[in-house]
């Protein structure tokens, strides 16, 4: 350690009686581990995530495989007796915070199965980096657009991302950054999108998590053809996309752009054969016409006196050049070749030619960040190869994963969104139908869900207090959060149990975290004590349930008869004036009817069962008609969403009020829904460490995964849909079928109906 003045020693005791923080200078004075460039920011560590939780499968889509699988594919056994896959590697979408995901994968199971494919070779990632975005969404609903608030997860993530400004979007891709580095093969690479908001911010994180050496590429992407200019500078017409490495040892396959298939010219280079030396070729057309002209060292060249330029008889055709047979200004002959530009011009790093998604475009699905398909093609091809597995951490639309299956990579994509998830279900099942009826390969994909959430309930815990300190704010938000949904749902507090937290009408209530989902882990032990104390009727508030989550465990309380209701949690909680005007309402979770339609077949006909959908029910809540009429302007519009209706509310320039219903039937709240023909099929299995041996043990959750066997959904060039699915040969016997409903915002419900065939 350098030696302290005296004066440096005494300062350093007066800073630390007085309880303040050193200066940067003391820093380096007091310890050798110095960098000579570090990127510091306010509340930075060196900590990362290391929590293990397991990936529970909620669901298995394999849609588009035949009923009846052929011969060939029996013998390979990769498929079941359904056609669906059953061996090699099943692409992962996974719903949950990318942090825990990350950290799963890398300390978890699911590594070596990584491992097992060659280790993950690619990380495409385009992070939320708009200081002003939020989780809203525009919903189409008839002719309508509707913007859906964030949910309660939502608005925390952004505050976790945005809430200091720079400083807390630094901390959270800075930790993330590590796990994806550390999961990435020692040949991956790492590609990280952005644009001009935090562009500078995310090299100096990456130089950071990576190191300057392993930096390859800052790639210009002209995302906007045509700017309408600033006032004040120029227009903002491109992204910024990122390019490291693990290691230098990395893989990369050189990309091409093509040539203008309708003039050949610009600029060719050309190679003399006996010196090596290189020229350049402008202005030679397919048909040759007119002489070319030569760019030699000294400028413009003609040939000599006497002499004229000689090129083979077989003119450039499809790209491909011939030798060409020039003068020195000796006069001398010199034979010029051509470089191999058969696969067209090497591609640089600024990006002109991928054009940005517009309306009509056929991938446009509407979302907002959605980026083009050629873009994450050229990635994806420049670094992996045919078979490699590749991940997307922010996967939003779904871009990276509907480009790798069709490149025939396999993916691992996650979001925070139900939004982002479903959107990527459908767009995911189209790519597979697609490639089905290419007849072209494709895989399999789960839907999983991060289980046994570690229960934490904060509002705002200041990560800048010391670990006891936090503790107890922790604990003083959390009885502030429970009075305040106590007082919202009108219950009488208790404290006599463990996982209730009141009563009200002769039920208890059981309050779940601020900010996590509902968890199976967490029902698990209100059951658990129900069963104790002999409680049969609870009522569970939360904010969002794990998706997956009901009816089975609903069903399993019922079986020990105890009636549990779930109830979601309004946003309006936090309206002080809500509360106390009474205005707050528990939503139920939403409803599905069905009825099955069966036949009983004959002697050469095998019995059937089809399904059709006969209602469904929501109740979610945005905003009221009563607030929209009291703050509408005259000749202004809103939409509201009031006891499970999409109302506009209109007043015209007398400031009369008008209403109309837009989901004017019950299927207009229907987005997407799909059948398991077979329900309790497939046992739902996760793998737990044993805490003796520390080695992982497959362990059956007592629930089933959803086989996705048909569904009908609508895209945003195809509205309709269908409310009777396919007739479904099946065995005879008793059996389960369970349906799931996603709703126009993204939230899934699920019933299960027992038949008899």
């Amino acid at each position: 350690m350098p030696r302290l003045t005296e004066q440096e020693q005494q300062e350093i005791i007066r800073f630390i009686e007085a309880d303040k923080p050193l200066p940067d200078k003391y820093r380096f004075l007091l310890f050798e581990d110095k960098r000579e460039v570090e990127l510091v920011w306010n509340g930075k560590t060196n900590e990362v995530c290391n929590i293990v939780l397991p990936f529970q499968t909620i669901e298995h889509v394999d849609e588009p495989r035949a009923e009846k699988p052929s011969d060939d594919n029996m013998q390979l056994g990769l498929f079941d007796t359904r056609g669906r896959q059953r061996k090699g590697w099943t692409n992962k979408l996974i719903w949950g915070d990318n942090k825990l995901v990350l950290s799963s994968l890398k300390n978890g199971p699911l590594h070596d199965e990584i491992e097992a494919q060659g280790g993950l070779k690619l990380i495409y990632i385009d992070p939320p980096f708009d200081v002003g975005a939020d989780f809203s969404m525009d919903i189409e609903i008839g002719e309508e657009t509707f913007t859906k608030d964030p949910n309660i997860l939502e608005e925390i993530a952004y505050r976790d991302t945005w809430g200091k400004g720079s400083d807390s979007f630094i901390a959270m891709i800075y930790e993330r950054l590590v796990l994806m580095r550390d999961l990435l093969a020692e040949d991956g690479s790492i590609y990280v999108h952005c644009d001009w908001r935090v562009n500078g911010y995310m090299r100096l994180v990456l130089n950071e998590v990576f190191g300057r050496t392993f930096f390859v590429n800052e790639i210009i992407w002209q995302k906007i053809r045509s700017s309408k200019g600033q006032a004040n500078g120029f227009g903002n017409v491109h992204d910024t996309i990122y390019f490291f490495t693990k290691t230098a040892n990395y893989l990369h396959n050189k990309q091409y752009t093509s040539h203008d298939p309708k003039r050949l010219e610009s600029h060719y280079n050309l190679i003399d054969e006996k010196t090596g030396q290189r020229y350049q070729l402008a202005d030679f057309t397919q048909k040759g016409a007119g002489e070319p002209k030569y760019f030699g060292d000294r400028g413009l060249m003609a040939p000599p006196p006497g002499k004229h330029w000689i090129w083979s008889q077989e003119r450039i055709t499809e790209g491909l050049k011939k030798d060409l047979i020039v003068f020195t200004q000796s006069g001398k002959p010199r034979v010029k070749r051509f470089l191999d530009e058969s696969k067209g011009q090497p591609v640089e790093d600024i990006w002109i030619d991928i054009f940005p998604i517009n309306s009509q475009a056929n991938e446009s699905i509407g979302y907002p960040t959605q980026k083009p398909e050629d873009l994450l093609k050229r990635i994806i091809r420049a670094s992996s190869n045919e078979g490699d597995l590749i991940a997307d951490f922010f996967c939003g639309s779904g871009t990276t994963a509907a480009v790798a299956e069709k490149l025939g990579r396999k993916w691992i994509a996650t979001d925070l969104g139900k939004f982002a998830i479903h959107t990527t279900r459908k767009r995911m099942i189209g790519v597979q139908r697609q490639l089905k009826a290419d007849s072209k390969d494709y895989r399999a994909f789960e839907i999983l869900n991060l289980g046994k959430y570690e229960r934490q309930h904060y509002i705002g815990v200041n990560p800048n207090l010391r670990e006891a300190e936090q503790q107890q704010q922790s604990m003083e938000k959390e009885k502030a959060f429970i009075n305040l949904i106590l007082r919202a749902y009108a219950a009488e507090k208790t404290d006599d149990f463990t996982n209730f937290q009141g009563k009200k009408a002769g039920r208890l209530v059981a309050i779940g975290p601020v900010n996590l989902p509902v968890t199976r882990l967490f029902v698990e032990e209100i059951i658990l004590e129900c069963r104790k104390h002999q409680i049969t009727r609870v009522d569970v508030l939360g904010f969002e349930f794990e998706m997956g989550l009901f009816p089975n465990v609903l069903g399993e309380a019922k079986s020990k008869g105890i009636d549990i209701a779930p109830k979601i949690i309004p946003a309006e909680v936090f309206d002080k004036r809500a509360i106390e005007q009474d205005q707050v309402v528990f939503h139920d979770m939403a409803f599905i009817e069905v009825k099955p339609h069966i036949t009983t077949g004959g002697e050469d006909e095998p019995p059937t069962v089809e399904v059709e959908l006969t209602d469904f029910s929501v109740f979610y809540a945005q905003d009221s008609i009563s607030h929209a009429e009291q703050t509408l302007k005259n000749r202004s519009s809103r939409i509201v969403v009031e006891t499970g209706q999409v109302v506009k509310v209109s007043k015209d320039a007398d400031g009369i009020v008008k209403r109309e219903v837009l989901t004017k039937h019950w299927t207009d709240w229907i987005d997407y829904w799909s059948v398991d023909f077979d329900f309790e099929s497939k046992q739902e299995i996760i793998r737990v460490q044993d805490p003796d041996t520390g080695e992982w043990q497959e362990q059956w959750t007592g629930d089933y995964v959803f086989e996705n066997e048909w569904q009908s959904f609508r895209t945003k060039k195809d509205r309709s849909l269908e409310l009777t699915s396919v007739a479904h040969e099946c065995s005879t016997g008793r059996r389960k079928i369970a349906v799931k409903v996603v709703d126009i915002f993204g939230n899934d419900t699920m019933t299960i109906i027992e038949v008899t065939v």
